[in-house]
């Protein structure tokens, strides 16, 4: 099994599509940005994160489909250097880089809806 996408349900798909193309730097599957679906994807593997316009995932589950949320996680390999990069683009850091364990560090942001996205740099095993 493999990890497709996170996806996730918004109300404001043009600036979502913003954040995650312009200011992640994350490529769009289709161009799409005003919806009512894309799917992005990092430089590497093969793990996408996709946006949805919750008023349609609200028709396909009968229901209002509010409160639905996720935390999307991203691998980077310089945790610095890509946070300077995305505040320069607009981003707001909520905590860090700081370490999470001996073998990780994190930074935390919200995009434009209020979604947590969590950064990750993998460190080597010390020893």
């Amino acid at each position: 099994m493999e990890l497709a996408q996170v996806r996730l349900l918004v109300t404001d798909f043009a600036a979502c599509h913003r954040f995650y193309a312009d200011v992640l730097g994350l490529k769009p599957q289709s161009g799409a940005t005003e919806g009512p679906y894309e799917k992005f994807s990092p430089a590497t593997g093969s793990a996408g994160i996709a946006l949805q316009d919750r008023s349609m995932m609200a028709r396909v589950l009968g229901d209002t489909a509010t409160g639905h949320r996720s935390l999307v996680v991203l691998r980077v390999d310089a945790l610095d250097t890509y946070c300077e990069q995305i505040t320069a683009r607009g981003a707001t850091l909520l905590h860090g880089p700081a370490p999470m364990t001996d073998r990780m560090r994190v930074a935390h942001l919200k995009d434009p809806e209020g979604n947590l996205v969590e950064l990750q740099e993998w460190l080597l095993l010390r020893g």
